[in-house]
């Protein structure tokens, strides 16, 4: 959390949120003239609202707004007045209705409770001193702005604690006078933009010095200047791109602060880069601006950063919206200053409207890294704002991107605030001054119960089917004089043997490897399109059988349980044989057929090793079509019928499918809409081959009434198929245990935001959480997930066995000490406890992904390098788990667990006639005694006769 104290704010701009540009006595700023510029063809009606003519029409709307300020809980409202509101002509006599709106505004704050950080001068100058005396470029303007700002002391200063001279006089010099993008439009190059900023700096020294002097014995308030910049990072770490990096800061935010916070002068950068170009400020100038400023007001967002700050500043370094960088940057480089961020959030789309993610998810990356530079950078922030309080006038953007926590409807009349999503985040924010750990996301101490699969994933092992030396029958002589080498024997043989399982060197290595790591299982899948090239029974690779056989049964040799999958897809003709794959794959109904033959096969080669199979693994509903899922789930009912009947009795075994079972949120928490949208998502991605097993025996009804929907619009044509009755029965319960595979979290919109992430098909929108911890392929590591999917499973298909069948993380190859993958283990895991002592989810097993970087590069245990296995920290932080089987505690009681040994399959005979064998041994064993006594006593009888 922020520290007690800690000051919570919303900010808005005149020009940008008050309207009434014609009301109350207002003369016409710089803005307004802009703004009325003839764009269009004469007689032609504008596009939509002009300017700030009305914008959120705050002018007629104060309560409003102060209602919205209260809703949120903020302390403090920074908002500007307008100097043309006040002064209509930029200097003369006040006007009275203007000073009354500000008054009202001032005393509803009090009301309410909340204190106003008053800006003096955000952008909106009069038009009447910019066409009297050409603006900021004149010197007269420093006098004329001491003598407006003299005016809202006098009246208005006993209510204002915090006040801001002006708003980033950057984007007012460098692009009002010097580029003209913005009004005064003056295309005045570089020399009039330095020129205006000389001014501005002046000007607001001036206005410091008068508070200091006239007011601030009385009114004791503080004054600033909000201050903006963007933050930059070297393309490359040179020392030569680090220092352009500073020169870019120094060229924008420097520009300003160096004079006031240092030495009252310029950076050296600029100094020594533009010389005649910049002005200078003379030694008694520079003591009078040095030190101007309470508080080092700083506004950092969408305004500038990839807008506003002109390419050549760049200095040909990348920009960046790293908010705890430049926070740190500011502290080192002007002494550990007091910083209140008096503008802060990034933008939506214009046509977003109250379900704003994406402006939830910049908000709170900027408010964490805020909080880390406080906690853990030592920098002296004491508050912040967020921008704006409501939807406005976007300066040089218009009305095309919105920034406020309310929405505004700027066709309506009334302009009601309807608060977004924003809104409620913020104020739970506040609430919590930060983020203080959930009690459901705190670790917890426990173990999983006897028998737990613990287990490790390969997708595909590694097979070396190279005969060993020993199967070579041949005969050969070693020429000790000669040549030194063998020579074989022509047509000279010995008697070939029997090929055994040791002759396959890559098993030992592999199972060795498992041992050490303690996994009670290891699962891998086979390889169709190797064991049956032709994809039928005519043609048999039956030494990669006999090598799945081999693998097997060292496998149960060492008490790793072996789970084995009948196919997986890949991307080379979805590991089809290739017969199949050219014809139509999983669309042709022959593949149905095949892949049964080829599971009685399977199960019929391999059942006495395998107790425990997949049928499919993880088939990707991406890349499946509806007829294509049809299909593939009827091979799977078939294929468990077919293992149930013919060889459950006898191989006593279990099987069913693994499932791909991403967890999917709404990224707006507080939305109907985005709920809505993560349901769906939900049935679309896990249901569509869920459902038809573990549910009702159909797809679900998500999926069809969602279809039908697009469908009737004509703006798609797919056509989920149907299962008669006989298949229903068929697929329905056709599983011993759900099976699924699970790696990341993914949050989902309602609300088009960026047409690359968007599905126009499901009409989701994927966003991005910045401030979760990410992999280096992008994947969001999201513990919590995991346990939220297990509790959907669990609600919607009953209290059935569920194994976590694959569960990892690509890590940085380079990064010896695979720190991520360890945290993620770690917090997975723990996840996955809390599912099973907590919710009662009935968990049987966990796997993690992957057993090697060999066949699974950077998601492995195990590293491989130069022909060399090594365990990563990862693989003996599992396996320390694994011997605790979770994580025990000092209040946690002892588990004690029955050792299980799984003996060979050859031994299952003896195994399941434990009571015949013990009878034959005592028949055997009594057989024995009685010779033995005939012996004995037959001999005494011969000696007695002798």
């Amino acid at each position: 959390t922020f520290p007690a104290g800690f000051v919570w704010g919303a900010g808005s701009a005149a020009y940008q949120t008050e309207g009434g540009w014609r009301q109350g006595g207002k003369g016409a700023s710089v803005w307004d003239a802009f703004a009325h510029r003839p764009a269009t063809p004469p007689g032609a009606a504008p596009p939509g609202p002009v300017g700030g003519d009305v914008a959120s029409d705050s002018y007629n709307n104060l309560f409003r707004d102060v209602e919205g300020l209260r809703r949120l809980g903020v302390s403090h409202y920074r908002f500007s007045l307008s100097w043309s509101r006040l002064l209509p002509n930029g200097t003369g006599p006040a006007n009275p209705d203007g000073l009354e709106h500000y008054r009202r505004l001032l005393l509803r704050l009090r009301e309410v409770g909340v204190e106003p950080v008053v800006t003096l001068y955000h952008w909106d100058l009069p038009q009447a001193l910019q066409d009297a005396f050409g603006g900021w470029t004149s010197p007269v303007l420093p006098q004329l702005f001491h003598d407006y700002a003299e005016l809202c002391f006098r009246h208005f200063g006993g209510q204002v604690r915090y006040w801001l001279t002006m708003d980033n006089p950057y984007v007012v010099a460098w692009h009002g006078y010097g580029t003209g993008r913005l009004p005064p439009g003056v295309q005045g190059g570089p020399r009039l933009g330095y020129l205006a900023a000389h001014h501005l700096l002046q000007a607001h020294a001036k206005v410091w010095h008068l508070y200091n002097d006239r007011f601030r014995p009385t009114q004791r308030g503080k004054v600033s200047i909000a201050l903006s910049s963007h933050w930059i990072k070297p393309q490359r770490m040179t020392e030569k791109n680090i220092k352009e990096c500073q020169k870019s800061l120094d060229f924008v935010l420097g520009w300003f602060a160096k004079p006031i916070f240092i030495d009252g002068d310029y950076p050296e950068s600029m100094r020594s880069n533009l010389s005649s170009l910049l002005p200078e400020f003379s030694e008694v100038e520079k003591k009078y601006i040095k030190g101007t400023a309470d508080f080092f007001a700083l506004s950092f967002g969408a305004t500038l950063s990839f807008q506003l700050l002109d390419s050549h500043m760049k200095f040909l370094q990348l920009e960046s919206i790293s908010l705890r960088q430049l926070l740190y940057w500011i502290n080192s480089e002007y002494n550990n200053p007091q910083i209140f961020i008096v503008e802060n959030s990034w933008f939506v789309s214009g046509t977003t409207k109250r379900d704003d993610a994406k402006y939830i998810y910049y908000l709170k990356k900027f408010v964490m890294e805020t909080l880390k530079a406080i906690r853990y950078d030592g920098v002296n922030v004491f508050g912040y704002t967020v921008w704006s309080l409501l939807d406005g006038f976007e300066w040089h953007r218009g009305y095309s991107i919105r920034r406020g926590l309310f929405y505004v409807d700027f066709q309506s009349h009334d302009k009601k605030l309807m608060p977004k999503s924003s809104v409620l985040f913020y104020q739970k924010l506040i609430e919590k001054n930060g983020f203080p750990p959930l009690p459901e996301n705190q670790p917890i101490e426990g173990v999983f119960p006897c028998g737990f699969a613990w287990g490790v994933v390969d997708n595909y092992i590694q097979v070396d089917t190279t005969p060993a030396q020993f199967l070579d029958s041949s005969v050969y002589v070693w020429d000790v004089h000669q040549t030194k080498k063998l020579i074989k024997l022509d047509g000279v043989y010995t008697s070939k043997r029997r090929r055994h399982c040791v002759d396959f060197a890559a098993i030992r290595l592999q199972i060795s490897l498992l041992q050490e790591m303690h996994v009670t299982h290891f699962h891998f899948s086979l390889k169709w399109s190797l064991i049956l090239p032709l994809g039928n029974l005519s043609l048999i690779n039956h030494t990669l059988v006999h090598y799945y056989q081999c693998f097997a049964s060292e496998l149960l040799r060492v008490n790793i349980t072996p789970v084995v999958a009948l196919w997986q897809p890949m991307i080379e003709n979805q590991e089809l044989p290739v017969s199949l794959a050219k014809y139509g794959a999983w669309e042709n109904t022959e593949t149905v057929q095949a892949f049964v033959e080829y599971a009685r096969f399977c199960f019929t080669s391999l059942g006495d090793h395998v107790k425990f199979w997949i049928t499919m693994n993880e088939p990707s509903v991406k890349n499946l079509t509806y007829t294509a899922g049809h299909n593939l789930l009827k091979a799977h009912a078939r294929v468990w019928h077919l293992y149930d009947k013919e060889f459950r009795r006898s191989q006593k075994g279990k099987i069913s499918i693994a499932l791909q079972a991403d967890w999917v949120e709404p990224a707006c928490p507080f939305s109907r809409n985005d709920q809505e949208v993560a349901d769906r998502i939900l049935e679309f991605d896990i249901g569509w081959l869920a459902e038809p097993i573990f549910g009702n025996g159909d797809y679900p009804e998500v999926m069809r009434a969602w279809l039908h929907r697009m469908n009737s619009v004509d703006l798609y044509n797919f056509h989920l198929p149907y299962f008669s009755e006989d298949e229903k029965k068929l697929i329905q319960g056709s599983f011993d245990f759900f099976a699924l595979s699970h790696y990341t979290t993914t949050l989902v919109g309602s609300e088009k935001e960026d047409a690359v992430k968007y599905d126009h098909y499901l009409e989701v929108q994927m966003i991005n959480d910045i401030t979760w911890l990410h992999s280096p392929s992008r994947a969001a590591v999201v513990p919590w997930g995991l346990r939220k999917l297990l509790m959907w499973v669990k609600s919607k298909y009953g209290d059935i066995p569920i194994y976590v069948m694959a569960n990892g993380i690509d890590d940085d190859q380079n990064i010896v000490h695979d720190k991520l993958r360890v945290y993620y283990l770690q917090n997975y895991i723990n996840e996955a406890l809390k599912a099973y002592t907590l919710d009662n989810v009935n968990l049987q097993g966990y796997f993690v992904y992957s057993f090697n970087d060999k066949t699974a590069p950077k998601y492995g245990l195990y590293s491989y390098i130069a022909n060399q296995y090594e365990p990563k920290p990862s693989m003996k932080h599992y396996k320390e788990i694994i011997d605790n089987n979770g994580f025990p505690g000092p209040k946690i009681p002892e588990l004690l667990c029955p050792e299980e040994v799984v003996l060979c399959p050859e031994c299952h005979f003896f195994r399941t006639r434990k009571s015949l064998l013990a009878f034959i041994s005592f028949i055997f064993v009594a057989f024995i005694v009685t010779i033995f006594f005939i012996t004995y006593y037959s001999k005494r009888v011969e000696r007695r006769y002798k």
